[in-house]
């Protein structure tokens, strides 16, 4: 008898709505461990609403959503507990006027040392140790961003607009940490963007939205066994 696949997450009928505006409606989609996922569309296709449903900042509307083939936990009002397992860096969280070592020492205090060794210790990045969050540029906000995603240890990473604001080396540099993450530590990792430039270049699976409905799912570069599977 074969044996059931793990699942990180499943979809079944899920929907999201804001007001009268169904944003999401997807049938069937399941995520696997240890796989990279890229979820492609444009504004307004529905991907950073996914990411939130999956990260557990928003309820859906209706149908379900499981993590580890369970629904996530909510307290009397309805707000869901928050799961260490699951990580979505934001830099929203922080104050404009925070500088970003002050930021790392909220998001990862026993890791500032060797995140400064690793990234600011050397050329132009030296100088944004001290400075203020709403001082960075775009390019340097994505930068920041993916610093804090990489130097996490999550069961799943959920990042939004990957790769739109970064230089191709900067892109690079992290696209191999994101990957040494998956295959060494197992990570489910899930990456949103506008189009599939740079997430078809290591992806295993490319999950593409238009108008919040699944338009079609394609294999990635990345060959792996774990196996995606969706029902309109």
């Amino acid at each position: 008898m074969s044996q059931k696949k793990r699942v990180v997450y499943e979809l079944k009928d899920l929907r999201k709505d804001y007001g009268n505006r169904t944003v999401l409606q997807i049938g069937h989609l399941e995520f696997h461990p240890g796989t990279i996922y890229g979820i492609v569309g444009s504004v307004g296709s529905g991907k950073s609403t996914l990411l939130r449903l999956l990260g557990g900042k928003e309820r859906e509307t209706s149908g379900s959503l499981k993590y580890d083939d369970d629904i996530f936990k909510t307290g009397w009002f309805g707000k869901i507990y928050s799961n260490e397992d699951i990580f979505l860096p934001n830099l929203e969280i922080f104050r404009e006027n925070q500088k970003v070592n002050q930021a790392l020492k909220v998001v990862h205090p026993n890791k500032v040392d060797s995140i400064y060794k690793r990234f600011f210790s050397n050329g132009h990045q030296k100088v944004l140790w001290d400075q203020r969050i709403g001082q960075l540029s775009p390019g340097e906000k994505s930068w920041f961003n993916n610093i804090i995603a990489v130097s996490s240890d999550p069961r799943v990473l959920l990042i939004d607009d990957y790769g739109i604001t970064l230089d191709n080396k900067m892109e690079f540099d992290f696209r191999k940490k994101f990957i040494k993450m998956s295959r060494e530590l197992g990570t489910t990792i899930i990456l949103a963007a506008p189009d599939d430039f740079h997430l078809k270049k290591f992806a295993a699976v490319l999950i593409y939205l238009d108008n919040g409905h699944i338009s079609k799912i394609r294999p990635g570069k990345t060959k792996s066994q774990d196996k995606f599977h969706k029902r309109s």
